[in-house]
């Protein structure tokens, strides 16, 4: 028997809300149930970015500083920075030096903000529209920050929307759908749903984790 020979799985939007009803013991029956079950989602979404890294949601961006600027605002889809490096150009030398992160109390007790210098610290004032600060500030308008962001993922506007997460995540993304819809239309399933939910979420999230070298090496003393 010969196979599809496809790999483009890919529900919508409706498609995963009728999965979970089904695995509620309940079938999707008005628009007030889409509706409830999308607001399910995005509630969903904003639980999955508190729980901590999502591969997929992370990208590179570049930031070119402006001499004596400390502060740079980022774009309202931002949760997190996890790394920065500051990249200069000499000549045809370019060199990224990381950045050390600070936290909120050390960056207000920084008694000289103003100073002019080689960045080396910053800090990410997490407002509504997140704001990157740096410190010393910029000697130059030449100089680019690279940073690693963490941003939010699609909302679930549309029954035809397709979601943004790859194919590993549907199993854990049906999972949870079910168990917040069980919460508000067949509550002596939660607890169950939830256990599975928990599952499936930590078995897709070990997989999305950054694979790297382990290497130790033995004392020389």
């Amino acid at each position: 028997m010969a196979t599809s020979n496809s790999t483009d799985f890919e529900p919508n939007v409706a498609e995963f809300i009728e999965e979970a009803y089904e695995r509620c013991g309940l079938e999707l029956r008005t628009g007030y149930d889409l509706k409830s079950a999308r607001r399910s989602i995005n509630l969903m979404l904003a639980e999955w970015a508190n729980r901590g890294l999502n591969q997929w949601t992370i990208s590179e961006a570049t930031q070119t500083v402006t001499e004596g600027t400390r502060e740079y605002t980022l774009d309202s889809s931002v949760i997190d920075i996890l790394d920065v490096v500051l990249r200069r150009t000499e000549g045809s030398t370019t060199t990224d030096t990381q950045m050390s992160r600070v936290s909120r109390s050390e960056y207000i007790n920084i008694p000289t903000k103003g100073t002019k210098a080689r960045p080396n610290q910053y800090f990410l004032d997490k407002q509504n529209t997140p704001v990157l600060k740096i410190w010393p500030a910029p000697e130059n308008s030449t100089d680019i920050l690279v940073f690693n962001k963490m941003v939010r993922m699609d909302d679930a506007d549309k029954a035809t929307n397709t979601m943004d997460l790859p194919f590993r995540f549907y199993p854990c993304f049906v999972a949870g759908l079910a168990y917040y819809l069980s919460m508000k239309r067949n509550p002596q399933l939660t607890e169950q749903l939830k256990i599975i939910y928990e599952e499936e979420f930590r078995r897709a999230a070990d997989e999305d984790g950054d694979r790297a070298s382990f290497r130790i090496n033995p004392s020389q003393s």
